[in-house]
């Protein structure tokens, strides 16, 4: 987490959440959803503005965290901002072997290195890989790749097909919430 932010959660400890604001793709690009594109309808049917500035989309990827309840959220100072997901927290790039580097290597949308512990196909046929880091979908673009690291025994299982997993019930077996809401507070 940047000090800026961590110097702003001791001066404001107490900054109401927000939801619904941000958003996460499939394809791992950040997506701000404003009162009138939420009005207009869920994510991803309607994403909302694509966050191409550089710095804000490394400032959100370095403060990109989640809570004990599985939440995903991006920590703008003082404020968690709640993250919907299309898909999984985690979207999974991949560079092939390169000379001395060793075998597959995979990375997250927000460029961390990981280490494949076990691979799943869902209903529509999208390769999401659980690793060191947690769980995420390969992005589009990388399917050839990871249709070749699965051919050659990369990742675990080795030979054997990629079990399948229905889409449903991915956020529950590994601990995410796609769409995050507030928590009721008690009347008083």
């Amino acid at each position: 987490m940047d000090a800026i932010v961590e110097a702003a959660l001791r001066k404001w400890p107490n900054v109401p959440h927000c939801y619904g604001w941000l958003a996460l793709d499939a394809r791992g690009d950040w997506y701000m959803r404003d009162e009138r594109i939420q009005a207009a309808g869920p994510f991803p049917q309607i994403k909302g503005s694509r966050i191409e500035h550089d710095q804000l989309r490394g400032f959100i990827e370095r403060n990109y965290a989640h809570d004990q309840a599985g939440a995903w959220f991006f920590q703008n100072g003082p404020q968690r901002v709640y993250l919907e997901l299309e898909a999984a927290p985690w979207v999974w790039r991949l560079d092939p072997p390169a000379g001395d580097v060793g075998g597959w290597q995979v990375h997250s949308h927000t460029g961390r290195p990981a280490r494949v512990a076990a691979a799943w196909l869902d209903e529509r046929g999208r390769l999401f890989l659980d690793t060191d880091l947690g769980f995420g979908i390969v992005h589009s673009m990388d399917m050839l790749a990871a249709a070749q690291a699965l051919e050659e025994g990369a990742w675990p299982g080795r030979g054997e097909p990629v079990p399948m997993l229905a889409f449903a019930q991915m956020p529950v077996r590994f601990g995410y919430r796609l769409r995050p809401q507030p928590t009721a507070s008690p009347a008083g």
